[in-house]
């Protein structure tokens, strides 16, 4: 983190991509914190009061009062017990930082004729303006390298060749363009409304932002600690109490963090000694922690980052994002719930020791801590722009922390809060000024269009019936976002994947809401998708279990997630997942799709509901059912509800007869 706060540290991270950062103290730490604090102040200004010089020109105050920040909090290694986190920036992270402050400031410099004269060189950038951005691109990229590794860098070079050398191809081939310079590139990126100036960083710094210094204000306010306490609480008495209280208190915490990571890490630190208690696996409790942690991506209000570029890209109000994305936040944490009632009764999980204090009493005394929740709801609902309604939300929750002792928001407690928002966004601000890279090559060179033609005829080269043609489409979509997400951050997942498979999807038909929360969900699930998987990495150093076993084991409970998504874009009715059609078809498919989870929690659980252990028929037919209901097409549910009946029917024929078991023990492996 970059300054020595006086009172604890937010705990709160918005981004779950990022390396660890320093510890700065001293000096150097108090210069950062005053300059994270002057960029709160700018942010808070420009909602109220936009500069009137335009968005860019506070793009550009803003990246320049953010990015060099990068080389001072993220060493250019790794961290090493040679190298302890709190060291102090090299001359080299100095040197670096000097030269971003130059040159993300270039364009307003007097010296080079001002802000207006450098907007009237589009196209016919000088010597010195391509020099400039061209040293503003390599620095995006090591700041990007620096917080969140070399594969987002090594995609970005990839297009800045292909922009590059793509004249040099056949011209036959699909993907050949005419072929830029670099002085053309350069102009791209660094003097256009889809570089680095572009709608990743415009969302990174008027929404994401303000939302991590809200996260951070509701943490200090003692905010993260009730809703632990409170998930603790109000499954005291139940036999699944460890479970429940894991994936209850993980959608409570994400509804303000945002960060997968963070939330199973926080999360995790709490129920961990309950889920050993209770005779979990250090495996299979960790896997539930990251599963439970990476909903704080999809569950409103505060989703990830990229839920705001959705609704930039698509021109809706956040609101709008929220409503789509309720239904499948259901149906995600009813999957992890289902199989935690199964883990429950197949693994005969003990109760632990109940604490003190109820639920209710909780809540008397602390549910203030939801106002500003649902304040933010309320105003969006009211019309209010998101952000305007998440300040108002922060300010309440500032008024609030003094219900508490504990917590008061002192003016020192404030700034170090609102500190800490803007240093939890610089590993975003990286991320999403190099996406700029990728928005301005495709833009300029029409590869988005050219990939998705080549998706579409990939499976019109298969078959030509157009059900078959969208299903095959999507499978390769679905693969291609996974494999995507192994490798670069969600944020940087999700734009990729929407400037090159979007166009595929829209292409075949798909509105536009499902096909950019199909690519959304896909980029968010790659946190939970083996070999990678940061918040089963982080969920693991908590439990000190085995790391891929964990994966493995988060990949199970995340499963039905990984699904549910397709059924967004195969039919007609899937869009009523996203709450869009009329109420009795939302509620049918939605009751259908709450069956579906519960035939995949069949499959990967073992174990039918109300019957007792599942075999591989019950298991096998019990993922086919879960398949064919998610199509959402009247024969396939038919088809769906018969397989699952038939799953219970063989589940229930297998508990009838003598020597079959009833349970395992905690951690026997799964047949």
């Amino acid at each position: 983190m970059l300054a020595d706060a006086p009172d604890d540290p937010p705990a709160i991270h918005y981004d779950d991509e990022e390396r660890p950062a320093r510890i700065l103290s001293g000096p150097v730490g108090r210069s950062a914190a005053a300059v994270t604090f002057a960029v709160a102040l700018l942010v808070l200004w420009q909602v109220f009061r936009p500069l009137a010089q335009g968005s860019q020109f506070y793009l550009i105050l803003f990246l320049a009062g953010t990015l060099p920040l990068t080389f001072l909090s993220y060493r250019s290694g790794p961290t090493s017990p040679e190298r302890p986190r709190r060291d102090r920036p090299t001359v080299t992270d100095w040197l670096l930082a000097c030269a971003t402050i130059l040159a993300c400031l270039y364009p307003i410099n007097p010296l080079n004729g001002g802000y207006d004269a450098f907007l009237d060189r589009q196209g016919l950038l000088d010597t010195p303006d391509v020099i400039a951005g061209a040293v503003l691109l390599v620095l995006v990229l090591e700041a990007c390298r620096r917080t969140t590794g070399l594969a987002l860098p090594i995609v970005c070079l990839a297009f800045l060749a292909y922009g590059y050398y793509g004249g040099l191809l056949p011209q036959t081939w699909a993907v050949a363009h005419a072929g830029l310079d670099f002085a053309q590139i350069v102009d791209a990126l660094f003097n256009s409304g889809s570089g680095f100036y572009g709608t990743p960083l415009d969302v990174a710094a008027t929404y994401i932002v303000l939302f991590t210094i809200y996260g951070a204000v509701l943490d200090l306010s003692g905010a993260s600690r009730f809703f632990v306490d409170l998930s603790v609480a109000a499954f005291r008495r139940s036999r699944g109490a460890a479970g429940r209280t894991t994936v209850a208190a993980g959608f409570l915490l994400g509804t303000v963090s945002g960060s997968g990571t963070a939330t199973a890490v926080s999360v995790g630190a709490v129920t961990w000694p309950m889920l050993r208690r209770a005779g979990y696996p250090r495996e299979q409790a960790g896997g539930m922690l990251a599963a439970a942690g990476v909903g704080a991506i999809l569950s409103p209000p505060t989703l990830g980052a990229a839920a705001f570029i959705v609704a930039e890209y698509l021109e809706v109000s956040y609101l709008t994002v929220l409503g789509w994305a309720t239904i499948p936040t259901v149906l995600y944490y009813a999957g992890i719930l289902l199989a935690v009632e199964i883990d429950v009764r197949r693994f005969g999980v003990r109760a632990v020791d109940a604490p003190a204090t109820g639920a209710l009493r909780l809540l008397g005394r602390f549910g203030y801590h939801f106002a500003s929740l649902v304040l933010i709801v309320v105003l969006l609902a009211l019309g209010q722009s998101a952000t305007r309604a998440v300040v108002y939300a922060t300010a309440l929750a500032a008024a609030l922390s003094f219900l508490d002792r504990r917590a008061w928001l002192t003016p020192r407690r404030l700034g170090a809060a609102l500190s800490a928002g803007v240093r939890g966004v610089l590993p975003v601000v990286a991320v999403c000024t190099a996406a700029g890279i990728v928005t301005a090559t495709t833009t300029k060179t029409g590869l988005g269009a050219q990939l998705a033609s080549l998706l579409v005829g990939g499976a019109r080269a298969v078959t030509d019936e157009p059900a078959a043609v969208l299903a095959l489409t999507v499978l390769l979509a679905a693969v291609a976002l996974a494999l995507l997400g192994l490798a670069v951050p969600v944020t940087a997942s999700f734009i990729i994947g929407w400037v090159i498979i979007g166009p595929a999807l829209l292409q075949l038909g798909v509105p536009a809401a499902a096909a950019a929360m199909f690519v959304f969900y896909y980029s968010v699930l790659s946190e939970v998708t083996p070999p990678t998987a940061l918040a089963a990495v982080g969920a693991s150093a908590i439990t000190g279990g085995r790391t891929v076993p964990t994966m493995w084991q988060a990949l199970k409970y995340a499963l039905p997630a990984f699904l549910v998504p397709a059924a967004f874009v195969l039919t007609g009715p899937g869009e009523y997942l996203l709450a869009r059609g009329p109420v009795a078809g939302v509620a049918a498919a939605t009751a259908v799709a709450l069956l579906a989870v519960a035939g995949l929690a069949v499959a990967t659980g073992a174990w039918v509901p109300g019957i007792g252990p599942a075999g591989l028929p019950s298991r096998v037919l019990g993922g086919l059912a879960g398949l064919l209901l998610l199509y959402l097409a009247p024969p396939t549910i038919v088809a769906g509800l018969l397989a699952l009946a038939l799953a219970a029917g063989i589940a229930l024929g297998q508990r009838r007869r003598p020597g079959i078991p009833a349970r395992r023990s905690m951690g026997e492996e799964v047949p």
